[in-house]
């Protein structure tokens, strides 16, 4: 049962406290804000300060999220100012009540968190009381969706890595295309102007590699270089090392510089020689697209891995790999699948890669043609009555709950006793399986668990982007 909202703690301060000055405010902030830039907004970091200081730039990354999205969870996160914690606080409690109306908090989604994760989720109410960085974002938030929304808050309070790395598994199987990741962090802190044009530029690159290894060692960097007034470089860096932990290895996510101000930058207040930085940047679903050339080009390297391996002509090589698009150098798993005369004919591939795309699907062609030991090698007069198919995969997610499977959409991984099985998403479709009949045909006849097996094994999602050469 919801109890009753959390009061603004910041209204009047760092915004306008009263609807009209507010909403009078929000139209000039995005009046100066960026254009949209980005597609299929999974996440935006946004400053959190007062908005004469940080709301342009707040306004240019909120310009990113699709208007009329209605997403079934917005997440917003941020590193406490007031309070240390062993791992994150959810609000539990209520609703945050604020000058443009209440926001509504999935309560009952916050507390099956707080019940799933004892060890790092707890309901805190009062290390959301007194803090600002979520409160500021849901102005923001309310200007640019056009329909109800509801936000999961979360206030992450520990500076342990480790914990933040299990915060960010806990949350990764949510960044899905129904939800929103709101970030919020302000980047370096009572630093010269100058000084911090340059290191939150560094700060910024760091963040767009997605790689969490990558920011903590420019962090540590920048620690080092005893910069004159940097106390921080990057105040809610637990908040956004969570985010790059849920998104490191995915390459159909593309992190997105936006917009760049600092406190110096502010009209009236705004000094030079100790201010706060401030970045935009948005994360955006790249998908598995691909343009009708990359896909012709991918089935024309597995038809000639196929009949390089067949055939055992070297001639049939790659081109060089400048040649090839930056989606086909992607590292993600892909599957080749072939067909004789509309029967199966052999199948194998990878659920990850550590090599590109174009090289996977070469490789994958060539034994799917000839190791595949459910088949005898394809010969040479098979060629000529042979179809492809290429399934190229998401990264995998782990999830709790198999009714998060969908049938058709979702391909699954089950792991077990050190063993595993594989079912792409296309099986479920070509079988008419029911969900207990496409995890327990995975679990016994694929992964060797018995046909209950999955009941107490490990279980991934994946979805797949399937490519077909002609009459396939």
């Amino acid at each position: 049962m919801k109890t009753s909202a959390r009061p603004p703690a910041v209204a009047g301060k760092f915004y306008a406290a009263t609807p009209g000055t507010l909403q009078k405010e929000l139209e000039q902030l995005f009046q100066q804000a960026k254009p949209p830039q980005c597609d299929n907004v999974r996440a935006v970091i946004s400053p959190h300060a007062g908005y004469v200081f940080s709301g342009g730039v707040a306004a240019s990354a909120f310009n990113q999220v699709d208007t009329g999205k209605k997403y079934e969870r917005i997440f917003v996160i941020g590193s406490s100012h007031h309070v240390r914690l062993n791992g994150a606080a959810v609000y539990t409690e209520g609703d945050f009540r604020m000058p443009l109306g209440d926001v509504a908090v999935d309560t009952q989604f916050c507390r099956q968190l707080v019940s799933d994760y004892p060890d790092f989720f707890v309901s805190d109410s009062n290390a959301h009381r007194d803090e600002h960085s979520l409160e500021v974002q849901l102005p923001f938030l309310q200007y640019v969706l056009k329909n109800d929304f509801v936000i999961v808050p979360i206030i992450i309070g520990t500076a342990r890595i480790a914990v933040c790395k299990r915060i960010a598994e806990a949350l990764a199987p949510f960044m899905i295309k129904e939800n929103l990741f709101v970030i919020s962090t302000d980047f370096s802190h009572y630093p010269q102007y100058e000084d911090a044009i340059r290191v939150d530029a560094a700060t910024k690159d760091a963040i767009l590699s997605n790689d969490p290894d990558g920011l903590l060692k420019t962090l540590d960097h920048h620690d080092n270089q005893r910069i004159p007034g940097l106390v921080t470089c990057l105040c809610g860096w637990t908040s956004v090392l969570t985010l790059l932990y849920m998104t490191t290895g995915n390459e159909s996510l593309k992190y997105a510089a936006i917009d760049y101000k600092n406190s110096g930058d502010a009209r009236e207040y705004g000094e030079k020689d100790q201010v706060v930085g401030y970045w935009a940047i948005a994360i955006s679903d790249q998908g598995l697209e691909f343009s009708s050339q990359e896909e012709a080009i991918l089935l024309d390297i597995a038809r000639k891995g196929v009949e390089s391996a067949v055939l055992r002509n070297e001639d049939l090589r790659l081109r060089s790999p400048r040649d090839y698009s930056p989606a086909l150098h992607r590292h993600c798993g892909a599957f080749v699948t072939l067909y004789q005369n509309k029967m199966l004919r052999g199948c194998i591939g990878r659920i990850t890669s550590d090599i590109p795309l174009y090289r996977l699907v070469r490789e994958m062609a060539a034994a799917a043609a000839l190791y595949d030991d459910r088949f005898y090698p394809v010969g040479k007069d098979d060629l000529q009555n042979l179809n492809i198919e290429i399934t190229v995969l998401s990264p995998l997610i782990s999830i709790k709950d198999v009714k998060q499977i969908e049938l058709g959409k979702h391909g699954i991984l089950i792991e077990g006793q050190g063993r595993s099985g594989v079912f792409l998403p296309q099986v479920a479709t070509e079988t008419g399986w029911s969900l207990e009949e496409f995890l327990g045909h995975c679990s016994r006849d694929k992964a060797h668990l018995g046909w209950d097996g999955w009941k107490t094994a490990r279980i991934y999602v994946f979805t797949g982007k399937i490519l077909h050469s002609a009459g396939s």
